[in-house]
C-alpha cells in the first residue's frame, strides 16, 4: 500500500529541484531527466511508471512546458497510437480522440466517446468540453489500451488523465507573458501561499486571446464584375476570420492536512471561451442542390436575377478549385457569409436567416478529494464531483455566399459523481487491493436551429434531453510474490441507463403538421415542394422517446516480472466496453435507430527498460484485440426500404467487427548531462473481419477506422549550455509524423466525378451535379489526409537563480499545408470542407518565477 508519506520518499528519491517543480520557460537539466521517475496512479496506486504492467505514456508538466504544450491535443504528437484534434466547425468546442484506432468524433449526448477523459480522477463524458488548457498540470497520463476495469465504460480505447498540481502552501509562484503571431497574447499566473499551518491555496489563472487565421472573404468584393451580391458593409473584402479565441480561465484549490493521516483538497474552476467559428475551408463544390436545381428556389439569386451555381468557382485552392482571386493566400481563406438570403415562401417562410459566426462555452466545476489512512495498511479515498457547461456555436461550412446548410447549436451538460475507493494491503504486503463504488449521473440539453436548404428543411431541433446514469462496482488486487514477480487482477461490474426524447418544431416554435400533402396525392414537386406543410418530412419524430438499459462485467488480468533494476516485462488481457445509444439526428422518423455497446478483449505484451546506467530508456508493447459491433457515424442510411427517406442522415451505426494489431515503442536517451533525445513509433494494422452488410453505412472490408493512422513517429532533441550570461541556454528541436489517415466511417481515397454523372448510386434524383457547368470536367471527392510531418523548434534561457526565462519559439518551422480535418458531404450538400491545420507561427515568452 502507497500513503502519503511513500509519496514524499518517492519526490526525494526523484530528486525533482525546486526550480523544476517552479517551472521554467522550458529549461531542464538533462541529468536531472535520468533520475526524474513519474509517479502514476494508472492502477489506483501511486507507482513508478516504469514499474506499471501496461502501455502508458506519462508526461510530466516540466516537459510539457519543454515542448510549449498548452492545449491537450497537443499531448497525442509524442504519445504513440494516440490521435487528438480539436473538431471541425460543424461540432464546436470538442475534440475528435482515437487511442489504437478506436474512439469517436461525434460530441452529441446520444454518442458515447471511445476515450475517457479525466481531470483530477473526474470523468468528463463528452467531447464537447474535452478540449482543455493545460493549464497547472503535474502530470498528464496517456493509458492506451481497454481500461474497462480501471477506468469503467467509454475508455475502451484508453483513457487520458490529468493531474493538477497541488497546493504547497510555499509562497511560491509565476507570472508568464506570451506574444506571437495572429496577435497571440496568453498570461498565465500562479501563486501558492499558505493560510494556517495545515491549510493551503493555490490559485492559477490563464487568459489566452488570438486572431483567426482563416479569413472570410466576401466575394463580390474580390471578384470585381461577378454576378454575386455583396455581403459587405462597406469596401473592405474581409468580413471576418475563423479559429480565433478569447479564453478565460481561474481556478482555485485548497489543500488541508491537519495531520499524517488526512489530506482533503477542495478545487473550483471556470472557463470563458468567446471564440470565432471554427475552421473550415471549401476543397470541393460540385452540387446545384435540390433547391438550387429549381430556378424558382434558388439558395442565392444574383445580381441578374439568375440562380448562383454552386460550383469550382468557391473553391479557392486545390485541385477542385477554378478560384480566379490572386489577392489573398487561397489555402487559408473562405468565402462563407454564415447567411442564408432566401426571402422565403409558403414551403419554406422562415427566411431569411443570419447567424452570427461564434463558439462560445462556460464551463465550471468543483470537486472535493479525501485520502484518509485509517491504519498503517488501509486508507480510503473519496472524489466527489458536481460539472456543467453552457456552448454555443455556428457554422456554414459550403465556403460560399449560398447557404446550403447553416446551423446554430447549443448543448447543455449538469453532471455529479462520487468514487470512493479503499485501499490496502494484506499478509505483510503480500497482497495491494483496491475495492470501490462509482456513481455518475448528468443531464444534457441539444438545441438547434437547423437551416437545410439542400434538403428543403429549417427547423428548431430539441430541446432534446438525454438524461443518463452509470453505478459501477470494482476491484483490483496485486499480489506480490516476490520482489520481481507481481500477478495483478480486477473486476468491474458497469450498469447503465440512457434516455432520450426528441422535440420538432417549426423555428417559430409552432407543431410541425403532416403527413406531407405530397404523400397524400398532392400534385407537387416531391415532400419538400411548395404546395407542402413546412418542414412535413419530420412529422411523427416530435415527442418519441428511446431508453437504453446495459449491465456489463469487465476484467482484467496482468502479470509483470522484473529480471533486474533495468527490465521489466509484462503481459495483460483486458476487456472494455462503449455503452450504446440512439442516433440523435433523425430527419426522419425511420432514421430514429439505436445502437448496442461495443466491445473488446485486448491481448498486450511489452517490457520497460532503463538501460547503460540509466542514459536510455526504451519501453516497446505490441497487441492484439479482437473488435466487436464497432459504432461509426454514417452519412448515407442505404439499408431503410423506403429510399426517399436515406439522405439526409447523419446517424451512428453498429458497422461490423474488426481484428487490431500494432506496437509501441517510447525511448529516453541521455548521451551526456546536458544531451537529451526522447522519441516515439508505433504501427496499427486495422483489418475489419466482418461488415454488417444490412446496416447501409458505406463500409468496406477494406476500410479502417477514422483518424487511425498506420504509422506515427515522433523525437525531440534538447541541448543544454551552462553559464550563458548568468543562466542556462537550451535549444530545443521536436518533430512528428502521421501516415495518412481516413475522416470518415467509409473510407474515399479518390472517387472521380465527371460534370455528366448522375449519382443514382447514392440514392437520390439528377440534381445537376457540376452546379450548371464549370471548367473543370473531373473533380475528386476523397476523405482522406495524406500523411505529414510537423516540426518545432524553441530556444530557451532561464537565470542561475531561476527567476526569469525566456523562449523564442517556432512552431510548424516548415510552414506545412495539412488538414487536421475533412468532411466528405458530395452525396447531399454536393461539397467536401476541411480544417487546415495553422501555418507557421511564432511567439516569445518570458516568465517570472517568485
Amino acid at each position: 500500500m502507497t500513503t502519503r508519506k511513500t509519496i514524499s520518499r518517492n519526490i526525494a528519491r526523484m530528486g525533482v529541484s525546486m526550480a523544476a517543480l517552479a517551472g521554467g520557460v522550458g529549461l531542464a537539466d538533462a541529468a536531472l531527466a535520468q533520475t526524474d521517475e513519474i509517479v502514476v496512479t494508472a492502477q489506483f496506486r501511486e507507482q513508478n511508471v516504469q514499474d506499471t504492467p501496461l502501455a502508458v505514456t506519462a508526461v510530466s508538466g516540466d516537459m510539457l512546458n519543454r515542448r510549449s504544450q498548452t492545449e491537450i491535443s497537443e499531448i497525442a504528437r509524442q504519445a504513440p497510437n494516440v490521435t487528438l484534434a480539436g473538431q471541425n466547425q460543424e461540432y464546436g468546442s470538442a475534440m475528435i480522440a482515437y487511442i489504437r484506432g478506436i474512439g469517436q468524433n461525434d460530441p452529441n449526448f446520444a454518442v458515447e466517446p471511445g476515450v475517457g477523459i479525466y481531470i483530477d480522477d473526474v470523468y468528463l463524458p463528452t467531447l464537447t468540453g474535452s478540449l482543455l488548457d493545460l493549464m497547472d498540470v503535474d502530470r498528464v497520463e496517456v493509458l492506451r489500451g481497454p481500461q474497462g476495469t480501471l477506468a469503467g465504460r467509454n475508455s475502451i480505447g484508453g483513457a487520458i488523465k490529468m493531474y493538477s498540481v497541488k497546493p504547497r502552501g510555499d509562497n511560491s509562484g509565476s507570472l508568464q507573458v506570451t506574444y506571437g503571431s495572429y496577435d497571440r497574447l496568453d498570461i498565465r499566473g500562479i501563486y501558492d501561499v499558505p493560510l494556517t499551518e495545515d491549510l493551503a491555496m493555490r490559485v492559477s489563472a490563464v487568459s489566452k486571446n488570438e486572431d483567426g487565421y482563416i479569413k472570410r472573404l466576401d466575394y463580390n468584393l474580390t471578384h470585381p464584375g461577378t454576378n454575386v451580391p455583396t455581403q459587405a458593409a462597406g469596401n473592405d473584402p474581409v468580413l471576418g476570420t475563423l479559429g480565433g479565441h478569447a479564453i478565460a480561465a481561474g481556478k482555485i484549490a485548497f489543500r488541508w492536512t491537519p495531520n499524517d493521516r488526512l489530506d482533503v483538497n477542495l478545487s473550483g474552476d471556470y472557463t470563458r471561451e468567446r471564440n470565432e467559428a471554427g475552421v473550415a475551408t471549401l476543397q470541393l463544390a460540385n452540387a446545384e442542390g435540390y433547391m438550387n436545381a429549381n430556378p424558382a428556389r434558388p439558395w442565392l439569386t444574383g445580381t441578374d436575377g439568375a440562380a448562383i451555381p454552386y460550383n469550382c468557382m468557391f473553391v479557392p485552392h486545390g485541385v477542385n478549385s477554378c478560384d480566379t482571386q490572386t489577392q489573398f493566400d487561397g489555402r487559408y481563406i473562405t468565402y462563407a457569409t454564415f447567411n442564408d438570403l432566401y426571402p422565403g415562401d409558403s414551403q419554406q417562410p422562415y427566411k431569411p436567416f443570419a447567424l452570427d459566426p461564434h463558439r462560445d462555452m462556460d464551463n465550471y466545476g468543483t470537486a472535493l478529494t479525501i485520502n484518509y489512512d485509517l491504519s498503517d495498511t488501509l486508507s480510503v479515498y473519496s472524489i466527489t464531483s458536481y460539472r456543467k457547461y453552457e456552448t454555443d456555436w455556428s457554422y456554414d461550412v459550403d465556403g460560399s455566399p449560398l447557404a446550403p446548410n447553416i446551423l446554430n447549436q447549443k448543448q447543455t451538460n449538469e453532471q455529479v459523481s462520487q468514487e470512493i475507493r479503499l485501499n490496502g494491503t494484506l499478509a505483510d504486503n503480500f497482497i495491494d487491493f483496491t475495492l470501490g463504488g462509482f456513481y455518475f449521473d448528468t443531464d444534457g440539453f441539444y438545441t438547434a436551429r437547423v437551416d437545410l436548404p439542400y434538403a428543403g428543411i429549417d427547423f428548431i431541433h430539441g430541446p432534446d434531453p438525454t438524461p443518463s446514469n452509470n453505478k459501477a462496482i470494482f476491484g483490483n488486487v496485486t499480489f506480490n510474490f516476490s520482489d520481481a514477480f507481481h500477478l495483478t487482477g480486477g473486476v468491474r461490474q458497469s450498469w447503465d441507463k440512457k434516455e432520450y426524447q426528441y422535440f420538432r418544431h417549426n423555428p417559430d416554435y409552432t407543431d410541425i403538421e403532416g403527413p406531407c400533402n405530397f404523400f397524400l396525392g398532392a400534385m407537387v414537386a416531391g415532400p419538400v415542394g411548395l404546395g407542402n406543410q413546412p418542414n412535413c418530412l419530420l412529422f411523427g419524430i416530435n415527442g418519441t422517446e428511446a431508453t437504453f438499459k446495459n449491465d456489463r462485467l469487465d476484467w482484467r488480468v496482468a502479470a509483470d516480472y522484473r529480471f533486474n533494476d533495468a527490465l521489466m516485462v509484462y503481459g495483460q488481457i483486458a476487456t472494455g466496453y462503449r455503452a450504446g445509444g440512439f442516433n440523435a439526428r433523425p430527419f426522419f422518423p425511420s432514421q430514429a435507430t439505436p445502437h448496442v455497446p461495443e466491445t473488446i478483449r485486448s491481448y498486450e505484451i511489452g517490457f520497460k527498460s532503463d538501460l547503460f546506467d540509466d542514459t536510455l530508456r526504451l519501453n516497446v508493447a505490441g497487441f492484439y484485440f479482437p473488435y466487436d459491433n464497432i459504432v461509426l457515424l454514417s452519412t448515407y442510411c442505404a439499408d431503410l426500404a423506403d429510399m426517399d427517406q436515406a439522405t439526409p442522415c447523419l446517424r451512428p451505426d453498429n458497422v461490423g467487427s474488426a481484428k487490431v494489431k500494432g506496437f509501441e515503442a517510447e525511448a529516453f536517451f541521455y548521451p551526456t548531462s546536458n544531451f537529451s533525445i526522447d522519441a516515439s513509433l508505433s504501427y496499427l494494422d486495422f483489418q475489419y473481419k466482418e461488415i454488417d452488410e444490412l446496416a447501409g453505412t458505406g463500409v468496406a472490408l477494406g476500410d479502417v477506422t477514422p483518424y487511425t493512422p498506420e504509422w506515427q513517429y515522433s523525437f525531440g532533441v534538447q541541448y543544454d549550455v551552462n553559464n550563458v550570461f548568468g543562466g542556462d541556454l537550451s535549444f530545443r528541436v521536436d518533430g512528428s509524423y502521421q501516415s495518412e489517415i481516413f475522416t470518415e466511417a467509409g473510407n474515399v481515397r479518390e472517387r472521380l466525378i465527371p460534370s455528366d454523372v448522375v449519382a443514382e448510386s447514392e440514392g437520390f434524383e439528377d440534381i445537376g451535379l457540376n452546379g450548371g457547368g464549370g471548367p473543370i470536367d473531373t473533380l475528386v471527392a476523397d476523405n482522406l489526409i495524406d500523411g505529414y510531418f510537423l516540426g518545432n523548434a524553441r530556444v530557451m534561457w532561464n537565470s542561475g537563480d531561476g527567476d526569469w526565462g525566456i523562449a523564442f519559439e517556432v512552431k510548424n518551422m516548415f510552414d506545412k499545408y495539412y488538414f487536421t480535418t475533412k468532411v466528405n458531404d458530395i452525396a447531399a450538400v454536393g461539397h467536401v470542407y476541411g480544417s487546415p491545420g495553422k501555418p507557421r507561427t511564432w511567439a516569445v515568452t518570458v516568465k517570472r518565477n517568485f
